[in-house]
C-alpha cells in the first residue's frame, strides 16, 4: 500500500476519534438531544468497520490486471447492461469525480446548526461519528465486493477512441465494476443530510426541499457514472441501495440506543435508567 493510502486511512481514523471524543466527552445524557452513542455499541462498531476497511483496501488495491483483449463476453452481462458496454465519456468522468466534494454536506450542515446553537457539541459529535461509521462501512463493503471482479467496467469494452486508450492503461480495479462506490457514497451523504435536517428542524418548510435536493444530487452522481462508462445500471442501483441501507441501519442502531435510556422524575428522586 502506498503513502497516499496510509494518509487516507490515518485521516479516517482521526475523524472517528475526533467525532467520538465530541460525542462521548459531554457528561451525562439529555433527553432533548437528537442522538446518543455508547461505548457498548460504537466501540465494537468502529473496530469492526476498521477491520473491514483494512481488508477492503488490501483486496481492492491487490486486484489483478487482466488482458483487455480477453474480457468476459458481453453476453454474460445482464440484458439491460449490455448496451452500455464500450461507452466512455471523459467529461462525465471528471464531473463525477469532483462530486466527491458533496461528502462534506452533512457535516457542513451539522456544523452550521452547532454554530447557530440549534444543537450542542454532543449532538454534533454523535452525528459526525455515525456519518463516519456509515461512510466507512459502505466504502469497505464496496471494495470487498468489487475485488471479486464480477464483471469489468463498460469502457473496458471500447474498441477505439479515448475509451480504448483508457482500457489499455487501466489498473486491476477496472476489471471489477460491480457495484458503484460513487453511487453508494452519494446516497449515504444524501440520507444523512436529509435525516439531520429533518431531526433538527422537524417543522421547517424546507424539509422536503432538502430531501429532494439531496436525493436528486445523489441520483445525478449515479447517472454520471453510467454516462462516463464507469458503471452499468445494475452497479449504480445496487450502490444506491447499499448506501441507503447502511445509512438507515447505522442511524437505527443509534436510535435504539437512545430509546434504551429511560428518564424518571419523582418527588425527591430524579434519575436515569440504562437498559442493555
Amino acid at each position: 500500500m502506498d503513502k497516499w493510502h496510509f494518509k487516507s486511512l490515518f485521516r479516517v481514523c482521526f475523524a472517528v476519534l475526533l467525532a467520538a471524543t465530541l460525542a462521548m466527552g459531554a457528561p451525562g445524557a439529555d433527553d432533548s438531544r437528537h442522538y446518543e452513542v455508547s461505548v457498548r455499541l460504537d466501540v465494537p462498531l468502529v473496530l469492526g468497520v476498521s477491520l473491514m476497511a483494512t481488508l477492503g483496501v488490501l483486496r481492492y488495491y491487490g486486484m489483478e490486471k487482466g488482458s483487455v483483449d480477453d474480457l468476459k463476453p458481453k453476453s454474460e452481462l445482464l440484458p439491460w447492461d449490455r448496451p452500455l458496454a464500450g461507452r466512455y465519456s471523459g467529461w462525465a468522468t471528471t464531473v463525477s469525480h469532483y462530486s466527491g466534494a458533496l461528502a462534506v454536506a452533512p457535516l457542513a450542515l451539522a456544523g452550521y446548526s452547532l454554530y447557530r446553537g440549534d444543537v450542542d457539541a454532543h449532538d454534533f459529535g454523535a452525528f459526525s461519528l455515525m456519518f463516519v461509521e456509515a461512510f466507512a462501512l459502505q466504502s469497505a463493503l464496496n471494495q470487498i465486493v468489487r475485488s471479486t471482479q464480477l464483471w469489468p467496467r463498460p469502457f473496458m469494452y471500447a474498441k477505439s477512441g479515448e475509451g480504448r486508450e483508457k482500457a489499455k492503461s487501466a489498473r486491476g480495479e477496472a476489471y471489477g465494476s460491480f457495484y458503484s462506490g460513487h453511487s453508494s457514497s452519494a446516497f449515504t451523504v444524501a440520507i444523512f443530510t436529509g435525516k439531520w435536517f429533518s431531526d433538527v428542524y422537524p417543522n421547517s418548510k424546507y424539509k422536503n426541499l432538502v430531501w429532494a435536493t439531496s436525493l436528486s444530487l445523489a441520483a445525478i452522481v449515479a447517472a454520471l457514472r453510467v454516462v462516463a462508462g464507469k458503471h452499468y445500471i445494475t452497479d449504480v442501483v445496487v450502490g444506491a441501495l447499499v448506501g441507503t441501507g447502511v445509512s438507515f441501519g447505522v442511524l437505527k442502531m443509534h436510535e435504539v440506543c437512545k430509546k434504551k435510556i429511560s428518564f424518571s422524575a419523582n418527588p425527591g428522586n430524579i434519575g436515569a435508567v440504562l437498559y442493555f
